[in-house]
């Protein structure tokens, strides 16, 4: 096939396709970006509350939320993507009967491996918290969301499995929202009030979790009553050619759950990686005390993390969104539908996440003092800004991976993963002993690169991606999101200079002032360059034209 031949089948995808990928994709972001925005600004009342322990807190937040959120993919068990995914299957071949069927055979799944995940976790514990016993009751803690989030995260597959996102973006939304509430206050009772214990309010801290979950379930469960009649409906008219056993069904989530158990859990099983191996190999470079090893590893580990994952949101949102039309492309053998969505999908990943993560290391000095102060500044902004680029191959990752099990592809999926996960274990030493608490991000960043490549290679060689169409975009988004990043990081300068020759000093307050001026003029000429250059309308479709009338763009 000739070149333009190939552009004019993959470079625009249909029209309806378009049009669910960018209004999921809107409601996955949105909940994704709101939440992620909530679960970031609780850091600057709590930091506070802890006072001088606030990095020690921190730290022992992420020890304890990086094994439990193994545990809870483990628990999830990668139903909720799978369940998603069959349930487009079959929902495109007219038998929306067999889909209500998988969703309660899956209820009954997600029930019995969130016990036994809650129960692992809760009594291994002491096993799980390796050096430090201050885990154990965070871990504890932790086990009761394992118990209720496996079937939230369930009844959210099948509402995405009929491309409906709104009720998903609004649950986690709200889920967030009850965590850090409850979280803010009972960490500011026990710390101000009660003078009591630090371990004990991050325990209380990481309960928020349940808490939580049962707030988000509560939303779903009001949903899905209010759609009841609507699902019942299509279920009458569903085609009822097909019959399919239970033990097929419950075979069929399995096969599909597992390896998301694995590709879901991606970025985390890095983190544990880090988590298990950075305090042991700096203790090889030098004797460091415990205590600036722990202020060390919350400044890439929690601190950077918690606000480049307001981006790698971004992606998960697309994420989410194309799995369910990708499967369902895949069922009905369109190769050329699955090419054009693919192309789509990486476009609009590099639209959103290259000025996003560009924009975050501009303005990473100031936005690093809003919310973790001037304990270490320099060296916790430069991680920041190298956080923030690595960002970009984490949300890369995300999306290609659930491309991949988009297409039943999920083993090698797998395999490519395991692959880039040796790659990490291979540069984790020299990277750590060499360039300290740099040292996990570069190994994270070169592990996950060799995973990408040879998904990416592997989606080329099957469905020729049309890299013409995704070249010629990319330039252009590369080209104004350089440009952004140069603006907001000359405006943030300048903003730091007039605010020294004022002798305003440097707070949290003036640094959020800063922060805001400089994002949201950095902002404007990403998405002013964006509209004017009708950009914005070939990645995200033609309803952005109401933004070029609305900022008076031609």
């Amino acid at each position: 096939m000739s070149e333009s031949s190939n552009q004019d089948t993959t470079s625009k995808p249909t029209v309806d396709a378009q049009r669910q990928m960018v209004n999921g994709s809107a409601w996955m972001t949105a909940g994704s970006i709101l939440s992620r925005i909530l679960g970031a600004i609780y850091i600057i009342p709590w930091g506070i509350w802890f006072g001088s322990l606030f990095f020690q807190g921190n730290a022992l937040f992420a020890k304890g939320y990086n094994i439990y959120s193994f545990f809870l993919i483990a628990a999830i068990a990668g139903i909720p993507s799978a369940i998603a995914k069959q349930v487009a299957h079959y929902n495109a071949l007219n038998e929306y009967g067999v889909g209500v069927r998988l969703y309660k055979l899956g209820l009954v799944l997600a029930a019995a491996t969130g016990i036994v995940c809650a129960l692992l976790l809760y009594f291994g514990a002491p096993i799980f918290a390796g050096d430090d016993k201050n885990v154990i009751p965070v871990l504890h803690s932790l086990a009761w969301a394992v118990l209720i989030i496996p079937t939230m995260s369930l009844t959210r597959g099948y509402f995405q499995g009929y491309q409906q996102m709104a009720p998903s973006a609004i649950s986690q939304f709200v889920e967030q929202l009850a965590r850090v509430i409850y979280m803010l206050v009972t960490a500011f009772v026990i710390m101000r009030v009660m003078h009591g214990s630090w371990v004990t309010a991050v325990s209380q801290s990481t309960f928020a979790a349940f808490v939580g979950a049962v707030a988000g379930l509560l939303i779903l469960g009001v949903y899905y009553l209010r759609r009841r009649d609507e699902f019942q409906e299509l279920v009458r008219n569903s085609s009822n050619e097909i019959i399919v056993p239970a033990k097929q069904l419950y075979r069929e989530i399995l096969q599909q759950a597992v390896p998301f158990i694995i590709l879901g859990a991606g970025i985390t099983i890095f983190q544990l990686i880090d988590q298990f191996t950075f305090f042991r190999i700096m203790r090889l470079a030098a004797n460091y005390s415990q205590v600036y090893l722990n202020d060390l590893f919350a400044m890439f580990a929690a601190n950077s993390n918690k606000l480049i994952m307001i981006t790698v949101s971004l992606s998960s949102a697309l994420a989410i969104t194309a799995v369910p039309l990708l499967s369902e492309a895949y069922t009905k053998k369109d190769h050329g539908e699955i090419s054009r969505q693919i192309t789509n999908v990486f476009l609009m990943l590099e639209f959103i996440m290259l000025p996003s993560a560009l924009g975050m290391s501009a303005i990473a000095g100031p936005l690093n003092t809003v919310f973790y102060g001037h304990q270490q500044a320099q060296l916790a902004t430069q991680i920041l800004e190298f956080s923030s680029y690595v960002s970009i191959i984490l949300g890369l990752f995300t999306v290609t991976s659930a491309i991949m099990q988009g297409i039943s592809q999920n083993k090698r999926a797998v395999r490519y993963f395991l692959v880039g996960t040796v790659v990490k274990f291979i540069v984790q030493v020299p990277a750590v002993y060499y360039l300290g608490s740099f040292g996990p991000l570069v190994a994270t960043a070169a592990g996950f690169i060799v995973a990408n490549y040879l998904i990416i290679r592997s989606l080329n060689r099957q469905f020729g991606l049309n890299y013409h169409a995704i070249s010629r975009d990319t330039n252009r988004v590369l080209l104004y999101s350089l440009l952004t990043f140069a603006v907001a990081w000359v405006m943030t300068r300048l903003l730091e200079i007039l605010v020294n020759w004022l002798g305003l000093g440097s707070g949290k307050v003036i640094s959020l002032i800063v922060v805001l001026i400089a994002a949201a003029i950095g902002g404007y000429v990403y998405v002013y360059l964006a509209l004017h250059s009708r950009l914005a309308d070939r990645v995200m479709g033609s309803r952005v034209g109401r933004l070029r009338t609305l900022f008076k763009i031609k």
